[in-house]
C-alpha cells in the first residue's frame, strides 16, 4: 500500500499496513448526543471519511466503526434541564447526527454502536481488567460501589500524548467523593443508586466510564485497529486512556492500533470553538445559509492536521455569513458547471475519428496529469488542498475544452472527437470528485437546491424574478434600452445573474 498517514503514536509519516491483507480496520470516536452536532463534529468526521473513500478508491476493503457515545453524565444532566429520558434524548440528536453527517456527504461505517447497546461488552473488560490487577473496586459510603483503572500498573502510559507520570502528578488531585488509591486513576464503572439512570452489573447498579466505551466497541467489532481517527483533543486523556485499559486487557493483541490520525481544531473568529466562550457553531446554521458541499469544501481546503479558521460576519439585519463557506460555495457553482457542460459534450453523437487531433490529445494528457497529482496528493497524508486544486485544474480544462467545442460546433468530425475526450474528462472529475466526497448529485439537482435556499435566504420568489426578466426581455424587444437597463441593475441588486442567450435570458442566484 503506497498510502501514508502521519502516525500521532510515533510522530512520523508510515505506510499504512492493515494487519489483516483482506481488510482496513479503523474506528472513530463519535459524538455524545447531547446536544445539536456543531462545526467540530463535521471535521472530525470527514477526515476519516477521505481516508474509507480513498482506500476503497484503490481496491481495499474496509471496515468502518464510528460510535455513539449515548451513556453520559452530559446528557442525564440536559435530559433533566428538559424533563427528558436520557436515552430518549440522546436517540433524537444521534439522529440528527447521523442526518447531518450524510448531507455533508460522509459515507455512513459499516457499524455505528452505541453505548447502550454494548454494556455487556464493556462490563466483560472490565471485568478482564480487575482479573488482571489492572482495576480495583472501592466501595463508597452511600454503598455503591465504582471501578478504577490504575494507571501506574501499565508501564507505558503516556506513550501517544508524550506525557510523564510525574510531571501528570503535578496539580492531580482526588475529588472528595472519590476513593481511588491514585490521582491519576480513572473511572471504569461509576456506581449508581437505585433511583438514578443506570445498568446492574457484577458491581452493583451504575454506568460506565467515558473511557471504557471505545475500547470495547472497538474490540467487540474489528479485534484489532489499524487506524484510530478522533480530534486532536482526544489525544489526552481519552486515547491514551483507551491505549492503556485495551492493552491492560488483551497484551496479546497490543499494539491496540496501528495508527493512531487526528485532526486538527476549528477556531471561529480566531479563537478555539467552545461553548464557554459563545462562539459555538452549529452544523444548522451552517447548513441553513451554505449547501452542504459547500462546508465540506470549506473543510477540505485545509489540511486535516491543520487548524482551520472559520469566520463569522453578522450583517446589518442580524444574520451571521460565513464568508469561507459563501466562496467555497462559489466553487462548488463552478465544478457543477463544468460537469454539466462535459455532459452536454458527452452527449454529441458523430463518427469518431481513428485518430485525435493533437489540440485534443493534449487536453487528455493535461486530465490524466491532474488525476495522479490529486492521487499523489491524498497518499501522502490525505492532502485535500493538491487534490483540489487539481479537481479545480479539470474543471477549467472541462470549460476550456467546451469553449473551444462552441468555437468549432461546425466541424462535425471535430464535435465527435470532443464527444470521446469529453467522456473521459467527464469520468476524471467524477472519480476524483467520488474520493473527495463532492458532485454527489446530478447538476440539475444541485441547481435546484441551491436556488431554492438562495431564493428563501433573501426573500425572493422565483416569480417575482422570471417578471423582471421577461419585463427585461420585453424592453430590450421594444428597444426601450433605458427600462431594460434599469430592470438589469434591479436584478443585480438582488443578486441575480443574468446570462442572455440564443434561447432566451437564463439567471442564476
Amino acid at each position: 500500500m503506497s498510502l501514508r498517514l502521519y502516525n500521532t503514536l510515533t510522530r512520523t509519516l508510515e505506510e499504512l499496513h492493515p494487519r489483516n491483507p483482506e481488510r482496513v480496520a479503523m474506528y472513530c470516536c463519535g459524538p455524545t448526543v447531547y446536544d445539536v452536532p456543531h462545526a467540530g463534529h463535521a471535521r472530525a468526521a470527514l477526515a476519516p471519511d477521505i481516508l474509507v473513500r480513498r482506500l476503497r478508491a484503490q481496491g481495499h476493503k474496509v471496515t468502518y466503526v464510528r460510535n455513539i457515545t449515548d451513556v453520559d453524565d452530559k446528557i442525564l444532566n440536559r435530559a433533566a434541564e428538559r424533563g427528558q429520558d436520557p436515552l430518549e434524548l440522546s436517540q433524537k440528536m444521534a439522529v440528527i447526527y447521523q442526518e447531518q453527517m450524510r448531507a455533508l456527504g460522509c459515507l455512513p461505517p459499516e457499524h455505528e454502536p452505541k453505548v447502550s447497546e454494548h454494556l455487556p461488552q464493556i462490563i466483560a473488560m472490565v471485568e478482564q481488567l480487575i482479573a488482571r490487577e489492572h482495576a480495583y473496586v472501592v466501595e463508597r459510603p452511600d454503598g455503591q460501589r465504582d471501578v478504577y483503572f490504575a494507571v501506574r500498573s501499565f508501564g507505558d502510559y503516556g506513550k501517544l500524548s508524550r506525557r510523564r507520570i510525574d510531571d501528570l502528578m503535578v496539580g492531580a488531585r482526588i475529588e472528595k467523593d472519590e476513593l481511588k488509591r491514585d490521582p491519576l486513576d480513572f473511572a471504569l464503572w461509576k456506581g449508581a443508586l437505585a433511583s438514578e439512570w443506570g445498568w446492574d452489573s457484577p458491581w452493583g447498579r451504575g454506568r460506565p466510564g467515558w473511557h471504557i466505551e471505545c475500547s470495547a466497541m472497538g474490540k467487540h467489532y474489528l479485534g484489532t485497529l489499524d487506524v484510530h481517527a478522533g480530534g486532536m483533543d482526544l489525544i489526552f486523556p481519552h486515547h491514551e486512556n483507551e491505549i492503556a485499559q485495551s492493552e491492560a486487557a488483551h497484551p496479546d493483541c497490543a499494539p491496540y492500533a496501528s495508527c493512531w490520525m487526528h485532526n486538527g481544531f476549528v477556531n471561529v473568529d480566531k479563537e478555539k470553538m467552545s461553548k464557554s466562550l459563545g462562539n459555538f457553531v452549529t452544523l444548522s446554521d451552517v447548513l441553513e445559509r451554505n449547501d452542504p458541499e459547500a462546508f465540506r469544501y470549506f473543510l477540505l481546503s485545509v489540511h486535516y492536521r491543520g487548524p482551520i479558521q472559520f469566520d463569522t460576519t453578522k450583517l446589518e439585519d442580524g444574520r451571521v455569513v460565513f464568508p469561507g463557506v459563501d466562496e467555497a460555495e462559489g466553487r462548488i457553482d463552478y465544478l457543477y458547471a463544468a460537469m454539466r457542460r462535459l455532459a452536454e459534450l458527452g452527449d454529441v453523437g458523430m463518427t469518431v475519428p481513428a485518430k485525435l487531433p493533437a489540440e485534443l490529445q493534449s487536453y487528455r494528457e493535461a486530465v490524466r496529469k491532474a488525476l495522479v497529482e490529486a492521487e499523489k496528493g491524498l497518499d501522502e497524508d490525505l492532502n485535500t488542498p493538491i487534490a483540489l486544486a487539481a479537481l479545480g485544474d479539470v474543471a477549467r480544462l472541462a470549460n476550456e475544452l467546451a469553449d473551444l467545442a462552441f468555437k468549432r460546433r461546425k466541424d462535425k468530425a471535430f464535435a465527435g472527437s470532443v464527444a470521446v475526450v469529453a467522456r473521459e474528462v467527464q469520468g476524471v472529475l467524477r472519480s476524483l470528485a467520488d474520493q473527495l466526497g463532492l458532485l454527489q448529485c446530478p447538476p440539475a439537482e444541485y441547481a435546484a437546491r441551491t436556488r431554492a435556499r438562495r431564493l428563501k435566504l433573501r426573500g425572493l420568489t422565483a416569480e417575482r424574478i422570471d417578471g423582471l426578466v421577461a419585463a427585461r426581455t420585453a424592453a430590450r424587444a421594444a428597444k426601450d434600452f433605458a427600462r431594460s437597463d434599469a430592470l438589469r441593475d434591479e436584478l443585480v441588486s438582488l443578486g441575480v445573474v443574468l446570462k442572455d442567450g440564443a434561447e432566451g435570458t437564463q439567471w442564476s442566484l
